[in-house]
């Protein structure tokens, strides 16, 4: 017989407080670290909660789904203007054989564990989505900048939005060195084989080293594009400073010679 498992996973925020929440919800987590919760709640329910503001759920309804993003509101800090939504399906047969397609997995073997990798995986591909966003419309910026730089010659942009625009930009590549962690295999699969093609299925299906690559171009592309602007207003700062640095030393030198011609007079 056929059995369909759905996950729905939600990027709410741009960290969670998960110290905070598992105190909160007062249930023995599962797993639990700095980075994850995971709760099992009852044999098919299922929560699990990531540090970068990933939540997950199996077996709740979309009323339940909404009441408890909800509830865990507080612990939000930096939450999205607009959160992220993905669904995944796993279909077990347990003669099949394990397979991948669109939207959904098919396995052989199904268990808390299965489901907890399942549920890494698409946490991971959601927030390489939520940064691909950011990255673009850093990058689009940066394309504003650069017409502008090409029609008028000049970067009409301030100091303090330049530091910022670098502080947003600086802060993007630090999320993405924290939050995603594509190259490192969980721990619950170093043990076991099958779990272990699971998530290497799961990875590759999601595209995941790929999508990590093209978001890391990205990112080095509005780099070399803010290490030119930097040296652009660099040499435009030092300009101004030599025009001030000649203009007091000509006013040291007119101040000389009118000092000089009242002592003749």
């Amino acid at each position: 017989m056929l059995q369909t498992i759905k996950l729905s996973a939600f990027l709410v925020a741009n960290q969670l407080d998960l110290k905070g929440l598992k105190a909160f919800l007062e249930i023995k987590p599962n797993a639990y670290s700095s980075a994850e919760l995971f709760y099992k709640l009852s044999e098919q329910k299922y929560q699990y909660y990531f540090n970068f503001g990933a939540v997950l759920f199996s077996g709740f309804t979309e009323e339940e789904m909404r009441y408890a993003l909800k509830t865990i509101h507080p612990f939000q800090k930096a939450p999205l203007t607009s959160s992220l939504r993905d669904d995944f399906l796993i279909d077990v047969e347990t003669t099949g054989t394990t397979k991948f397609e669109f939207d959904q997995m098919t396995v052989s073997r199904i268990d808390d564990q299965v489901i907890r990798i399942a549920m890494f995986n698409l946490a991971q591909s959601l927030a390489i989505d939520h940064h691909h966003i950011v990255a673009e419309n850093l990058l689009r910026e940066v394309k504003g900048f650069t017409t502008q730089l090409e029609q008028t010659g000049t970067l009409k942009i301030g100091r303090k939005n330049m530091l910022r625009f670098l502080g947003r930009a600086l802060n993007t590549q630090n999320d993405i060195a924290e939050n995603i962690y594509i190259f490192d295999a969980p721990e619950l699969v170093w043990d076991d084989e099958y779990l272990d093609k699971v998530h290497q299925g799961l990875s590759k299906h999601f595209d995941l080293r790929m999508r990590f690559s093209e978001l890391e171009y990205t990112l080095r592309i509005i780099e070399d594009n803010l290490t030119v602007f930097r040296e652009i207003y660099n040499q435009k700062e030092s300009s101004r400073l030599e025009w001030i640095i000649i203009i007091l030393i000509l006013f040291e030198v007119f101040d000389l010679i009118i000092s000089k011609l009242l002592h003749l007079f």
